[in-house]
């Protein structure tokens, strides 16, 4: 029964990983809507010459120059006067493989895009200006110079334009390897120098020419990065040898910060931590030796702004794109191109690079940053930032509160209502005022309107005014105003707060000094094309929604009226204006709108779908909050219009009929999404009823909010959609865990187990399964206590994590019976084709055959070669560390994988030809009827064939003195050695990519593996050579346990596992090769012990086995 458990166990398992797989896998591969608009341009790139001295062959430097015409390359380079911007492509990126635009890479396209776009943008002029509520945050340090800030305006034009250029990187993968990084961050700093002497050069030229030349010279050069190349930009920034100020603005496109994308390398995540680590000291005070400040932070100057792709990026999620704990607020942030003014699009990997929506908006931020007077970017942080947060930044979480904890001083968004029971106060100039410039028509407003309800409800510009009573509709808890509105804020409508009545019109002079306007506190949220309507005057859908303004009761506390004008609109043919303009403002509760999903709810989701109807005077704003994480389980929310307050079932002539009757007279939903890493995600409800919530928001730091509005139906469902690479680092933690239970039945002189069978006994419930899924996973938390910010929530971040665990258990299952096949299928046949080849002895061919290879034997004679073959350790490491050290690690790794592979194959084909023999001695005495003892068979009689077939001291390796037979200690030396084989294996598998990315650079000039992967592949390899038998295991660690007992080197898995385990937790499997270096060192000198020990006769230090094996 235990034995079917187990098996089923296994066939779960496997199932499980298979479904994760495939999952995975169509959720990569199938399309996903984009939005985006392509970007189109004529592109030229100009090479910049490189000086005599310096060679660099390997890589180039580029001015791109927009147009078809052709033009002399050394006259457009004297002429070069604009604000320099770099731009380093990602992984794999190279712009000269192709001309073609269709077939050129993504990493062109996007300096093609952004290049073109800034010369259009240069050219047009600065986008239209509206009247939305800006996002605005101010540093803290900055307060003195609040008031230069808060008077400082967006150009409204540009009058210097951008020298877009780029390095060319040979389309190497940097994000596979940390060499290539390194490199590539060498060849940008050089780059960065050689632009900025390009523009002496120039200046030099055109003086010689006796041209007049005016201006300063640019001091810096702004980086653009996508993907890899923004980490590059990064690690350039600190490079020792870049020049000081010659880099104070950095934009980034779906870049890692964090980790790396593939952190399987120790060297790409060790070079990803010292980075890290130098930026985290730049923005630090310099002190000396005893604590006294000698310099200010080397960083101060530089502003970074990472943007990330949102939920269809799955090769860069957002928290692998934050700047948390990296950059403080003061210098940067970070925001998804779902959230980014004017884009509200999630967008994958590579659309980033030309989708027009985003490239438009960054070409316009970046024209903005430029200094009208000196022609070069402000030099002032706060004043970059803030520009920066005016251009991508939208004002939803300052209006909705969202921001609470974040260590920010924003610009105050409270309104000046202090003392307002007082007449004789001066007129207040609130910021949220219309400019005078935007005026109506001279006839006003028609009449005033009275509203009695908690909802006022605008179906066209009527122009009239509308008078809400706050103290009377704002009553029983309903405090908060929201006005949701398709009409644009200042000129189609204006809100205005009273302390009391008047009946003085609204274009006149305001009759009381306390009343202000709040117009421009309304947010702007993303809108679809208006629908067209078919004849004048006819019905048609409402256009979405493209602004809202929400008022707490702080905010509305001190006035009694609040009033809402809608501008005039002339009729059209006599008739009344179409129902296609409308608002909406409501009193409400927000208590009323709450939802919050358990963690069961939303799992039970997966299977069944959860349906929430919401009553016809439901709020507004709806705010659902999930205590679940969503890095792995992303919810899709249905919102279905269903009633619309179609009271009378005699109206409703079909679900078609009422949904065509909901779409007149609602607005379509919009869900607004925050989370503390990744920002705002605003998901529009244009062309679907589904929403997808954004499941890039950190795995274990957060849950998410979301408000929605304008529904009637709510139908949440939960998907799996995207695993993470923490699958890898569990594997390797499994093997640890079975090694360790192989390791500890050797000391307990059990039977050894295999691995399949050391894997599923440590998943059995209760005491195994929680040993080793569950209890790391409890270790892990104080520790990320200690070092987040944001606690996780618990029950999401065990589940998630066991869960993970056990489809790494899984994959490793199919990984072993995949091999597990091969070798016996390999043994199998070996086993067969030497028996055959004994019994053709006496046929004259192979008689002939046996001759030539009897020949060839002289060669095996040699001295040389019996040492050698007596030698294999010797001959692997001979081969594998030079490999290690001097080409690429991974060589070294796959050669102790074929030793690995030899020694499981031998042992098997001994273990099947003892099986084959003993078989066979029990066939041949049960059918003579001779009465032998199991033990006693090889005195009984013998079979020649098999016995051919077994080394000459083995062909009778019972004795009554033994437990176990030749070929079951031959099985366990293979169970053994397998297991070490998936290992390292997995270890192997972990530098593929590394690998993959060095096998193209070949002919391109090689360097010498970094020092880190060299000297802990080393250590793989001493633990291939030194612990790969298992009486090496049998040596005791010199450690007392709690009951006096010594503790033995199963140990040393266990805690390999645990240190493996709580490294995965946090995103860096590539740690895992410190605990096979540490395995390898400790069994490298146990084993140096042991022969000095035996050298000397001391006979304790032998194996404490306490039956006896031939291997």
């Amino acid at each position: 029964m235990r034995s079917l458990r187990s098996k089923c166990k296994v066939v779960v398992l496997v199932l499980l990983f298979v479904w994760v797989a495939i999952t995975g896998l169509y959720e990569l591969l199938k399309p996903v809507p984009s939005g985006c608009i392509m970007t189109y341009m004529y592109p030229m790139y100009i090479p910049i010459p490189t000086p005599a001295n310096v060679s660099s062959d390997k890589y180039g430097l580029f001015l791109y120059h927009e147009g078809w015409k052709k033009i002399d390359f050394d006259e457009h380079l004297k002429k070069i006067n604009g604000v320099p911007v770099l731009f380093i492509p990602g992984n794999g990126g190279s712009y000269k493989q192709a001309s073609l635009f269709n077939l050129l890479p993504f990493s062109l396209l996007k300096v093609r895009s952004l290049a073109a776009e800034s010369e259009r943008a240069y050219q047009g002029g600065p986008l239209e200006l509206t009247f939305y509520h800006e996002a605005s945050v101010v540093p803290e340090k900055t307060k003195t110079k609040l008031e230069d800030l808060d008077n400082f305006v967006l150009p409204t034009q540009y009058n210097h334009k951008l020298d877009w250029f780029a390095v060319d990187l040979e389309g190497e993968h940097s994000a596979m390897d940390g060499r290539i990084l390194e490199e590539h961050t060498e060849y940008v700093v050089y780059a960065i120098h050689r632009i900025l002497d390009q523009y002496q050069e120039s200046k030099e030229a055109q003086s010689k020419e006796g041209a007049d030349v005016s201006g300063s010279l640019p001091s810096s050069v702004i980086l653009v990065g996508h993907s890899m190349g923004g980490f590059v930009a990064r690690a350039a920034i600190v490079h020792p040898y870049l020049r000081k100020s010659a880099v104070e603005t950095i934009i980034t496109l779906s870049s890692p910060h964090q980790l790396p994308p593939i952190a399987l390398q120790p060297s790409l995540g060790h070079y990803f931590s010292q980075v890290n680590e130098k930026w985290r000291k730049g923005y630090e005070m310099q002190t000396n030796n005893i604590g006294h400040i000698i310099s200010g932070p080397k960083l101060s100057h530089v502003v970074i702004v990472s943007v990330s792709g949102g939920i269809y990026d799955y090769q860069v999620r957002s928290k692998l794109a934050s700047l948390d704990g990296i950059v403080p607020f003061t210098n940067g942030f970070t925001i998804g191109s779902s959230g980014m003014n004017n884009v509200w699009l999630s967008m994958e990997h590579q659309s980033i690079l030309w989708c027009n929506q985003l490239v438009v908006q960054i070409s316009h931020s970046l024209l903005s940053m430029v200094n009208s007077e000196t022609g070069q970017p402000y030099p002032s942080v706060a004043r970059r930032i803030l520009v920066l947060t005016k251009m991508l930044q939208s004002g939803i979480p300052h209006s909705l509160n969202w921001l609470g904890n974040m260590h920010t001083s924003q610009v105050s968004i409270k309104l000046p209502i202090k003392d307002a029971a007082r007449d004789t106060d001066p007129p207040v100039q609130d910021q949220y005022s219309c400019p005078p410039s935007v005026h109506w028509s001279d006839d006003g407003l028609e009449k005033d309107l009275y509203i009695e309800s908690t909802t006022v409800t605008v179906l066209a510009m009527d122009g009239k005014r509308r008078w809400l009573d706050i103290k009377k509709l704002g009553s029983n808890g309903r405090g908060h105003f929201i006005f949701v509105t398709n009409l644009a804020p200042c000129s189609g409508v204006r809100l205005h707060l009273w302390p009391e009545k008047s009946k003085k019109s609204l274009l006149g002079e305001l009759p009381v000094s306390r009343t202000i306007e709040v117009t421009s506190k309304m947010v702007h949220i993303p809108a679809g094309p208006a629908p067209r309507q078919i004849e004048p005057g006819s019905q048609t859908e409402q256009a979405p929604p493209s602004a809202f303004l929400q008022l707490t009761p702080e905010e509305l506390h001190g006035f009694r009226f609040l009033t809402i004008s809608v501008a005039p609109h002339p009729t059209v043919s006599g008739r009344p204006p179409p129902a296609a303009s409308m608002a909406v403002g409501q009193f409400f509760n927000p208590e009323e709108g709450e939802r919050k999903f358990s963690a069961a709810m939303l799992l039970r989701s997966s299977y069944v779908q959860e349906e929430m109807l919401l009553k016809e005077d439901h709020p507004l704003a709806f705010n659902l909050s999930f205590s679940i994480s969503l890095g792995l389980l992303p919810t899709i929310l249905s919102l279905k219009t269903t009633g619309c307050g179609i009271k009378s079932t005699a109206e409703q002539t079909g679900d078609d009929e009422q949904s065509r009757f909901c779409k007149l007279r609602c607005f379509p939903p919009v869900a607004l999404a925050w989370d503390s890493v990744s920002g705002l995600h605003v998901i529009p409800n244009m062309y679907t009823e589904t929403i997808t919530v954004d499941s890039s928001p950190a795995m274990f730091d957060s849950t998410s909010r979301f408000c929605l509005s304008y529904s009637s139906q709510v139908n949440l469902s939960s998907s799996s959609k995207k695993k993470d690479k923490m699958i890898t680092g569990f594997m390797i933690a499994a093997v640890f865990f079975a090694l360790m239970r192989q390791a500890r039945a050797w000391e307990l002189d059990a039977s050894l187990p295999s691995i399949l069978s050391a894997l599923e006994f440590n998943l059995r419930m209760p005491l195994p399964f929680l040993i080793f899924a569950v209890l790391p996973v409890f270790v892990s938390l104080p520790v990320l206590l200690l070092t987040r910010q944001h606690v996780p929530p618990i029950a999401s971040y065990i589940s998630l994590s066991v869960l993970c665990y056990l489809v790494a258990n899984g994959s490793v299952m199919i990984l072993i019976l995949s091999s597990q096949l091969i070798l016996y299928a390999a043994a199998t046949i070996h086993v067969y084709i030497k028996k055959s080849w004994l019994a053709w002895e006496d046929n004259f061919q192979i008689a002939f055959l046996n001759q030539i290879f009897r020949f060839t034997s002289i060669f095996y004679s040699l001295k040389i070669v019996q040492i050698l073959r007596g030698s294999p350790n010797f001959v692997v490491a001979f081969v594998a560390i030079p490999l290690v050290c001097f080409v690429h690690p991974a060589l070294g790794l796959i050669v102790l994988l074929i030793s690995h592979a030899f020694q499981c194959h031998a042992a098997l084909c001994s273990f099947l030809t003892a099986s084959l023999r003993s078989h066979a001695q029990r066939r041949e005495f049960s059918g003579s009827g001779t009465n032998c003892k199991p033990f006693l068979l090889s005195k009984c009689g013998t079979n020649d064939d098999f016995d051919s077939l077994l080394p000459v001291d083995e062909i009778s390796p019972t004795s009554p003195n033994t437990v176990k037979s030749f070929g079951d200690s031959q099985l366990e030396f293979f169970n053994y050695q397998h297991s070490i084989l998936i290992l390292h294996l997995l270890a192997t598998l972990m530098f593929l990519p590394s690998l993959v990315a060095w096998l193209q650079r070949i002919g391109m000039g090689q360097s010498f593996p970094w020092l880190i992967d060299s000297v802990l592949c080393m250590g793989v390899i001493l633990h291939g050579l030194c612990g790969s038998r298992p009486d090496v295991n049998c040596i005791y660690l010199p450690l007392q346990g709690s009951h006096g007992r010594e503790v033995g080197f199963g140990l040393v898995y266990f805690l390999a596992g645990y240190f493996t385990f709580l490294n995965t937790l946090v995103s860096t499997p590539y740690r895992a090769f410190y605990a096979m270096a540490a395995i390898g060192t400790i069994s490298c000198i146990l084993k140096i012990i042991d022969k000095r020990n035996r050298e000397r006769g001391d006979i304790h230090s032998r194996s404490r086995r306490r039956h006896s094996h031939k291997h």
